[in-house]
């Protein structure tokens, strides 16, 4: 004989429980969620995310910076081989993009001392503190090739006074040495911002890492050749040109491949006003490396050619810099991706 425990109790029809099962017997059965739709909303409207508190100055040190390495380049090559005007427009250049990148980069610290700070120690794990590292390095090396091109325009032109001419050339011979010194820092400090930007949490620069390195380093290098075409000699130009369409090339590849591994994070490089920056840097360096490639010894074309490559360049830098700020904002970028490595792993049992 069952007891009165036994025996099938009716829920009532007020309990949740009975509720939800008369709902999925008017369904037809079958197990479904009563979750409502996620909404990416976080406490009091606060991003999930904190924006890095990064201005206008770092997109412009990230351009400026790459800039000078690739200047740096394109000088020692030009010194080896004896092209004279670009030699000396690509040291100068180099000397000139190396300083306001790094008075960019100070304007944001807000105080000089913050940059000298960081030099009390070397740790090869941070992006920041090895960038730090690279910038005093190379600063002192291409100011030296720059002064040494100064030293032997004002010795040739005659302006020196006598006394000086000895020092003047004694600076003259530091040149090369200095401008090679320069040149093999140059690709790490080329590439080097990349990976602060991708060492951070925010999705979009994070999801670049594998090929923004590239993207930078193609990017540097098309500005580089750019302004090398613009301010040397059609008969010294050649390897400025070369480099141009080379950068430009590599930029177009490593972008498109960069998007297309990036899943949902690619989306803030497409849209809105880092959409717009993104679509006029592939326009402009398609153009400029076009332009370098048929305009030939056109001084009128290699200008040309190259405005648009260093355009281009900025458009990249800033592109990328601005998406990221958006993916930051938006917590999208941050729960839905994390919600997908969640379901690729499988349910997880406790205890």
């Amino acid at each position: 004989m069952s007891s009165i425990d036994d025996a099938p109790f009716p829920e009532p029809s007020s309990s949740p429980d009975g509720a939800r099962r008369r709902r999925r017997g008017r369904r037809g059965g079958g197990e479904r969620s009563m979750v409502p739709p996620a909404e990416f909303t976080s406490y009091y409207g606060r991003p999930v995310l904190k924006a890095a508190p990064w201005r206008s100055d770092i997109p412009s040190y990230l351009f400026l910076g790459g800039l000078a390495a690739g200047s740096s380049l394109l000088g020692a090559g030009a010194d080896v081989t004896g092209r004279i005007t670009l030699r000396r427009s690509t040291r100068l250049a180099a000397f000139g993009a190396v300083t306001a990148s790094l008075a960019a980069l100070v304007h944001d610290l807000g105080k000089p001392s913050r940059f000298s700070h960081m030099l009390r120690v070397a740790k090869p794990t941070s992006p920041m503190s090895m960038g730090t590292w690279l910038l005093t390095l190379y600063g002192p090396m291409a100011g030296l090739a720059a002064a040494a091109e100064l030293a032997q325009s004002a010795e040739a032109g005659g302006s020196l006074p006598a006394f000086l001419r000895p020092g003047a050339r004694l600076l003259w011979r530091t040149g090369r040495p200095a401008g090679l010194a320069a040149a093999t820092i140059a690709p790490a400090l080329a590439s080097y911002t990349a990976v602060l930007l991708s060492d951070t949490a925010t999705p979009t620069w994070h999801e670049a890492y594998r090929q923004l390195p590239f993207v930078f380093a193609g990017s540097a290098a098309a500005a580089a050749g750019g302004l090398g075409l613009i301010t040397a000699s059609a008969a010294d130009a050649g390897p400025a040109r070369r480099m141009a369409i080379g950068g430009a090339a590599l930029d177009l590849a490593a972008g498109q491949s960069m998007e297309r591994s990036m899943g949902l994070a690619a989306e803030p490089l497409r849209q809105g006003t880092p959409g717009r920056l993104m679509k006029a840097a592939r326009l402009l360096s398609a153009v400029g490396a076009a332009g370098a490639a048929l305009g030939g010894r056109s001084r009128t074309a290699s200008a040309v050619s190259g405005l648009a490559l260093v355009a281009g360049s900025v458009c990249t830098r800033f592109g990328v810099f601005h998406a990221g700020q958006a993916s930051a904002r938006d917590p999208k970028y941050t729960v839905v991706p994390q919600r997908e490595r969640v379901q690729r792993q499988g349910p997880t049992r406790s205890g």
